[in-house]
């Protein structure tokens, strides 16, 4: 079972989108049974929230379904739970990795560092552009699934 995690500021626009895309994407490949997805906040501001207005419109622009889900922080518990924890920009990945203790077990990535980038996923929250957001959603998702292939291979996971 491989466990993700996706995280943003909220859990309501970047990281729910995400964790809805990667979910379709690996049922789509017949892995659903091998993957536990999930996403969390950063931050305290949206707990209890549904996904954005935004985030459930380009889903189902796209046809693909919501994954039911309420904004929740992360914890050091679900560090201990999850093989990758996967932020979306440079600012979260400073708060997961002072939250999570420096990351003792190397779980935290950066999500576009996938697809060779170093780039963030802009907050569709301030620039209220879900598109940008759903296409470097997806090609970080397309990045992962790459780098989890490659694992596979090896013979390393």
């Amino acid at each position: 079972m491989i466990r993700v995690a996706f995280c943003c500021h909220g859990n309501i626009c970047r990281s729910t989108l995400a964790e809805s895309v990667f979910t379709y994407q690996v049922k789509k490949l017949g892995l659903g049974d091998q993957f536990v997805i999930d996403s969390f906040a950063t931050s305290t501001e949206e707990i209890g929230n549904p996904p954005h207005r935004g985030t459930v419109n380009k889903l189902r622009e796209v046809k693909i379904p919501l994954v039911p889900h309420r904004a929740k922080q992360i914890t050091m518990k679900d560090y201990k739970n999850f093989d990758y924890i996967i932020g979306m920009d440079t600012w979260n990945m400073r708060n997961l990795n002072r939250m999570l203790k420096g990351d003792p077990e190397g779980k935290l990535y950066k999500f576009l560092t996938f697809a060779g980038s170093d780039r963030d996923i802009a907050d569709p929250w301030y620039t209220g552009d879900f598109d940008e957001t759903y296409d470097d959603i997806i090609e970080g998702c397309e990045g992962f699934l790459r780098y989890l292939r490659y694992l596979k291979e090896r013979k390393v996971i």
